[in-house]
């Protein structure tokens, strides 16, 4: 009996780079998500004002009375803290949630289009993480100053966090150096640079990735141009470590213990609210 000339293979298994490769992010999609992480918390931070106008209106205030009593509601501190609670333990959830359901098979995946979610090759990648989250504030520090020629670098986030009462500092402390770093490093060190990756050489895509970081997070710096090289110079370490670890825990690492050099000052120095 004659075998047929064609024959049936096998279907790649559902994590072989055949199959990751059809099921990697593309460039509009990744920027999609990062969009939709950062519109979400807007949303959030709009509806919250808006249940403050509505609480207003029915203790009868007129409309001159209502737009004061939101501005100086907003305006304390305390409420800065819990908007910004409320707005990225929102936002944060629900993008990781949307991501992994949108590419499922690519979160244990080592390398691009991966998204890392795996042990690193070496544990001495954990502590090159910290090194680089400790470095990376002094240098960008350093950096900033030279640029900055005197100009005094504000952030909202620790502006926030120094006048919050201690009460609230403690939940916003584990947002910023936990849940922050886990989706800025997914959507950055993850969706987009898997989808840069199909498209450039790996420095031209970290090269994006990073700068595109640096500058959504101006809005934050009050968009002193003088602390992009700064912001910068993180992304840039972030991605060296998700790429040479073939994982992106280290990268969630370094972030994180960049955030708590950042905000060690709520802490060291507490400032009475009011």
């Amino acid at each position: 009996m004659q075998s047929s000339s064609t024959e049936t293979l096998p279907p790649s298994p559902p994590d072989s780079p055949l199959q990751a490769g059809r099921a990697a992010p593309g460039l509009r999609a990744s920027v999609g998500i990062i969009v939709v992480y950062f519109a979400l918390q807007f949303a959030v931070s709009f509806l919250f004002a808006s249940a403050i106008a509505a609480t207003t209106a029915l203790r009868g205030g007129g409309d001159a009375g209502i737009e004061a009593a939101i501005h100086a509601t907003l305006a304390q501190p305390a409420m800065q803290a819990l908007l910004a609670i409320l707005s990225l333990g929102v936002a944060a959830p629900l993008t990781l949630w949307l991501v992994r359901r949108s590419w499922p098979t690519l979160w244990p995946l080592a390398q691009p289009p991966g998204f890392g979610f795996t042990l690193p090759r070496q544990p001495l990648f954990f502590a090159l993480a910290v090194l680089a989250g400790l470095a990376a504030p002094f240098l960008g520090a350093l950096l900033t100053e030279w640029l900055a020629q005197g100009h005094t670098v504000t952030q909202d986030i620790q502006q926030i966090g120094g006048r919050t009462p201690l009460g609230l500092r403690l939940p916003l402390l584990l947002l910023v150096v936990g849940v922050g770093p886990l989706v800025e490093e997914l959507l950055f060190r993850g969706v987009l640079l898997s989808a840069l990756m199909r498209r450039w050489p790996a420095g031209w895509a970290v090269a994006a990735s990073s700068l595109l970081f640096a500058l959504v997070h101006l809005p934050g710096l009050e968009y002193q141009w003088y602390a992009l090289p700064n912001l910068l110079l993180l992304a840039l370490l972030l991605a060296g470590l998700r790429l040479r670890a073939g994982s992106i825990w280290p990268a969630v690492l370094a972030h994180g213990v960049n955030n708590l050099l950042a905000t060690a000052a709520w802490f060291v120095a507490v400032n009475p609210p009011g």
